[in-house]
């Protein structure tokens, strides 16, 4: 029963929060909406912030679900490039659940959504790096990537739907995928900071006898550096 009542919250205040903003989302219009006296509320998420991560954590469900049901190809760079295009997609779709995650630096469940929709890029970075394609450092990579995301949605979200630029967002991953792809997989001609790159994610693949732990953390640390360069 209490599951019910949080769920039925949690919908009625995503519904607020998307018809009508934030500013809307009150415990008083939330407890109304929901059918329940307001100290139901404090009870079951503690505060008004408690209420919003949860709020989050229930919008960014269904953008996670489809990122994983966009699967994984033999083209890892296009893989990226799909997971670009739904981020850019539900930012605008979802502006205020996108704003909520992504646009305050929130702690609580908020960030618990961040951090997830963070660590899925950083996996499709990964199996790019893998393939010999990245120019970078995975973490660098991932923070591009997810920068320029953020910043492109944000500042669309600031323009008129009918006066938004389709092409900016599509310019953008463009920017981010030349500082962060290189044409071809790691070998001859390519750059020592690809082939670093390259070689920092197959060393988890290195057979455990041939380096110590101490030597594996520092290795790892060396083509970190070597994969940043310029």
């Amino acid at each position: 029963m209490a599951r019910d009542t949080r769920d039925r919250i949690i919908r009625e205040a995503a519904r607020l929060l998307a018809e009508q903003g934030r500013d809307a989302v009150t415990t008083r219009s939330v407890a109304a909406a929901a059918g329940v006296q307001p100290p139901a509320l404090y009870r079951l998420f503690g505060d008004k912030d408690g209420l919003l991560d949860a709020v989050a954590v229930h919008g960014m469900r269904g953008y996670l679900d489809d990122k994983d049901s966009l699967g994984e190809t033999g083209d890892p760079v296009g893989d990226l490039a799909r997971a670009w295009d739904l981020h850019v997609g539900f930012g605008l779709a979802e502006p205020a659940c996108y704003l909520l995650v992504f646009g305050e630096p929130r702690p609580g469940g908020a960030a618990t959504a961040r951090r997830e929709a963070i660590a899925r890029l950083r996996h499709l970075v990964e199996r790019v790096a893998a393939a010999g394609r990245l120019r970078t450092s995975v973490e660098r990579a991932t923070a591009l990537m997810h920068s320029g995301g953020v910043g492109v949605v944000v500042s669309q979200l600031g323009v008129a739907p009918a006066e938004r630029d389709p092409g900016v967002a599509r310019a953008m991953w463009e920017t981010v995928r030349a500082a962060i792809v290189t044409g071809r997989p790691a070998g001859r001609g390519t750059t020592v900071a690809a082939k670093a790159s390259a070689l920092r994610q197959a060393l988890p693949e290195a057979p455990g006898a041939a380096l110590t732990e101490a030597e594996r953390s520092l290795l790892a640390e060396w083509l970190g550096r070597l994969s940043d360069a310029r």
